[in-house]
């Protein structure tokens, strides 16, 4: 069965909004271990606010490799708002998020990527709807911006599967989340 898998770019706050403002480093570590994880991959979740942020850029973009991936891979948008969605290969899902996930994850292929979309990350793990959460931390106090948890919110495990230090100081963490 496939996964759904969750890359992000975090701050040592928490902050994973905007990483385009402190990320200050991206070394050839980060894009080794980037372009492992969309190996792994054949299709994408995208929140409504990363579909709505990404698909005017990408489809005209020459920033490869990325381009040509997220251009000719399947994109599910995730939104309870959005009519429809015109970039290629995008489907809009509604409904029961499970459910929906459910299906995808019985379809044959590789992993299902999130791409960006921490509000949808949130959800998915509050939901126990994602399999693996891979965190980027960046050495960098943000100050500001939104994070990945807030405060009140319910204990939720993980387990740590991998470590990695990059050559500029950037933690790549790999967690599953502990089932029960």
């Amino acid at each position: 069965m496939r996964k759904i898998v969750s890359g992000l770019f975090i701050a040592l706050d928490g902050v994973v909004e905007a990483p385009n403002i402190w990320q200050e480093h991206f070394d050839e570590d980060m894009g080794e271990a980037m372009m492992a994880q969309l190996n792994a991959q054949d299709a994408v979740l995208l929140g409504r606010v990363t579909y709505e942020e990404w698909a005017p850029y990408w489809p005209t973009s020459t920033d490869e490799p990325f381009a040509s991936y997220i251009n000719n891979t399947p994109k599910y948008v995730v939104s309870n708002t959005l009519k429809s969605v015109e970039w290629s290969n995008s489907t809009l899902l509604k409904g029961n998020l499970a459910e929906e996930l459910a299906k995808l994850k019985q379809q044959p292929g590789k992993d299902i990527g999130v791409a960006g979309s921490p509000t949808l990350v949130h959800a998915l793990l509050e939901q126990g709807l994602l399999d693996e959460l891979v965190l980027l931390v960046h050495p960098v106090i943000a100050g500001s911006g939104k994070r990945l948890f807030k405060d009140g919110e319910r204990l939720k495990r993980l387990k740590l599967v991998s470590t990695k230090a990059t050559r500029t100081g950037t933690a790549i963490l790999t967690y599953q989340p502990v089932k029960g």
